[in-house]
């Protein structure tokens, strides 16, 4: 039933499952490097897009098929926040993209399930890339002090943590 759902609705788990991979190895070296803001970011980004997962393996089962649990594309080893808020951003525009023109496949194909999904699936990533965008432009405006300040407020959180006293 609705092969070409199936189809486009493993495209999108891959694609998602890039995103958490992604998200994740962001998260874990913006946490090692004192940025909680960015690291935050990431890791909510990364649960979001998680959930993304279930909703289409959910719609896919339905559909009896079965869910492709495999990555689209591998990791990228990016440690600079610039580059990683870069390329978060530019997978987001590329899924939103995406999945608008297979919602209208899905639509053309009698579909409107998957079609709605895909619709709900490209406002979370238009709101994904634009946090993505606007911490790109805070690093833009402020440069390394919008980094030094999310460091000093991990220093003062630990710090208030112990009593402010070294350990």
């Amino acid at each position: 039933m609705h092969e070409k759902s199936q189809v486009l609705l493993n495209k999108a788990v891959a694609d998602e499952l890039h995103a958490v991979h992604q998200y994740m190895y962001f998260h874990f070296h913006c946490d090692d490097q004192g940025y909680d803001l960015l690291a935050n970011l990431f890791k909510k980004t990364a649960i979001e897009e998680m959930l993304h997962v279930e909703k289409l393996a959910e719609r896919i089962l339905f559909l009896k098929g079965d869910v492709e649990m495999v990555a689209a594309y591998p990791v990228e080893k990016i440690h600079d926040v610039k580059g990683m808020l870069k390329k978060a951003a530019q997978m987001e525009h590329e899924s939103a993209k995406e999945y608008n023109q297979w919602a209208n496949e899905c639509s053309a194909n009698a579909d409107s399930v998957s079609k709605q999904l895909f619709e709900s699936l490209v406002a979370d990533e238009e709101r994904h890339f634009d946090q993505f965008d606007v911490e790109s432009e805070n690093l833009e405006k402020f440069g390394d002090r919008y980094l030094a300040l999310q460091s000093i407020e991990r220093s003062k959180v630990r710090g208030s943590l112990t009593g402010g006293t070294a350990e």
